[in-house]
């Protein structure tokens, strides 16, 4: 049997306990970093900005394929319209004998609202008819080259709308 002074044995288990420590630290450490580093998106992604939507948009014409105020689908309100969003923002909505005029735009998350990384879809129709239900400052739900989800939930009464948009 070998024998370790009890000075020796406390020095040695001094040194093991510090090493681990260390390593614990250093782990502790690089672990955040490494999360950090990871989970920080690019927030400029092409595909995720106003210009791609705008560009996906502005490609052909586009129907209304679900229109919900409140609860209540309202969809067959704008049966028959298809919808023209050209580059200087005006939106047309005809159906061969009725045309309503109204502009749109998309703006990016850059404005002081409830969150800072969301783009808005802005429809206006200055009317007093259903279209001027449209007129809001949507969000996006989703959106692709022939599909655009959005959502709007009202400031007033709480309720929430969809619009969703497909391309013809």
């Amino acid at each position: 049997m070998t024998f370790i002074s009890r000075n020796v044995r406390n020095k040695l288990h001094i040194y093991v306990i510090n090493h681990l420590l260390m390593k614990t630290v250093r782990i502790a450490l690089i672990i955040p970093v490494l999360l950090l580093a990871f989970s920080c998106g690019n927030n400029d992604d092409p595909a995720n900005s106003a210009s791609a939507v705008e560009n996906a948009v502005k490609a052909g014409t586009w129907k209304i394929t679900r229109f919900e105020n409140s609860g209540n689908n309202e969809t067959s309100m704008f049966s028959g319209y298809n919808f023209a969003f050209d580059a200087s923002g005006t939106l047309t909505a005809s159906n061969g004998s009725n045309i309503f005029i109204g502009s749109w735009s998309v703006i990016d998350g850059k404005s002081n609202d409830d969150n800072s990384n969301d783009m808005h879809f802005n429809i206006d129709f200055n009317l007093n008819n259903s279209f001027e239900e449209l007129s809001e400052d949507w969000n996006f739900v989703s959106y692709g080259s022939s599909k655009i989800e959005l959502i709007h939930v009202s400031g007033g009464n709480g309720g929430t709308d969809y619009l969703t948009f497909e391309r013809n």
